[in-house]
């Protein structure tokens, strides 16, 4: 009996406009929380003054809103790519566990913005810091090397990526812990980087972010029926006439290229790649082609109202990476439990 889901099939288009005009909502209504408060009229007036001068300037309303949505679009642009890498990497591995960081991109970001504090770099290109640039390269670098490291007799298996990232993001770590160890004056800087925030979003990153984005959520869904292929197997794939390590080695190009972009703007955001790409997958089923959609917008929405938690919950803002862990964590266990019940079942019912 096939399953059915709640906003699948015929559901989905109103599922989907539902989501996007719950993002343009939230992302105005967001601007009304953080350190100092503001009305939704505030809001809209300073929007309005500061974007197309209309009305009279009203103290810092105009700026304190330009810095908000700011912010929160970098936000939801990162919950996007790492919700759409998340599911990618999800199908190329056939693994519910997989997420945006298997091939070491985040070790290899942290150890690119480490080399950066450390040596003290600060040339900017693009309108980006020496930094972002340094962790871009950092992420490239470690997920090429996992590429390459993969193959074997010319081809490129998912259980040897799978080791191969394992491995990579080992060392890397190793190199990060030795290098703060050796400049600890810079391992707060450093520390707090990995643990992810928004508070350096800018203009500049969010207009190098969005389109980088935007293409890749693009293409991904374009093979979404190559990826719905890949749930198979690899076997099963390549006998229905897919060319699986044409599918596999562009997806996990996109992936990282989406990844390595937001991670180095950002620091390491983790579990939304993971747990995001669940949810969606309960709500609109494992077809890719309504998947990715909604894991983009569902991804946004979830990150950038983390980030409206994190700024707002304390007097101090906390890094979002905290609250992100803190929710996925008890999720990954919860999956990971349903997943051993769910093989434990199939077992049984096969004896």
């Amino acid at each position: 009996m096939q399953k059915t889901y709640r906003f699948g099939g015929k559901s989905f288009p109103a599922f989907s406009a539902a989501l996007a005009i719950a993002s343009v909502v939230l992302l105005i209504a967001l601007c009304m929380f953080g350190s100092a408060r503001l009305s939704m009229e505030e809001v809209v007036r300073g929007a309005l003054n500061r974007y197309f001068a209309i009305g009279e300037k009203s103290g810092n309303d105009g700026a304190i809103v330009n810095l908000r949505l700011m912010r929160t679009l970098m936000a939801y642009v990162t919950g996007a790519a790492l919700s759409v890498s998340g599911a990618c990497m999800q199908a190329v591995f056939g693994n519910p566990m997989a997420e945006p960081h298997v091939l070491g991109v985040s070790s290899g970001a942290a150890l690119g913005a480490a080399i950066a504090t450390v040596f003290g770099l600060e040339a900017t290109n693009l309108g980006l810091s020496a930094l972002s640039l340094c962790a871009f390269g950092g992420a490239i670098f470690a997920a090429a090397a996992v590429l390459a490291l993969s193959r074997i007799d010319g081809r490129t298996g998912t259980a040897s990526l799978l080791l191969a990232g394992v491995a990579m993001g080992a060392f890397l770590s190793a190199m990060l812990s030795g290098l703060l160890a050796l400049n600890r004056e810079k391992a707060d800087s450093v520390y707090m980087w990995t643990m992810g925030s928004f508070a350096a979003a800018s203009w500049s990153k969010l207009r190098l972010a969005a389109p980088v984005t935007a293409l890749g959520c693009l293409i991904s869904t374009l093979y979404a029926r190559d990826l719905n292929l890949m749930l198979a197997g690899e076997s099963d794939a390549y006998t229905l006439g897919l060319n699986v390590r044409r599918t596999r080695i562009l997806t996990l190009l996109l992936s990282t290229l989406m990844t390595a972009t937001v991670v180095s703007m950002t620091g390491v955001i983790g579990f939304v790649g993971l747990m995001v790409p669940h949810v969606a997958r309960l709500l609109v089923g494992p077809d890719h082609r309504r998947l990715l959609p909604a894991c983009a917008l569902m991804g946004g929405i979830y990150l950038m109202c983390m980030d409206t938690l994190a700024r707002s919950l304390f007097s101090s803002e906390i890094p979002v990476g905290v609250l992100t862990s803190l929710v996925g964590g008890p999720f990954f266990l919860f999956m990971l439990r349903k997943s051993r019940g769910a093989r434990l079942r199939r077992r049984r019912k096969r004896a």
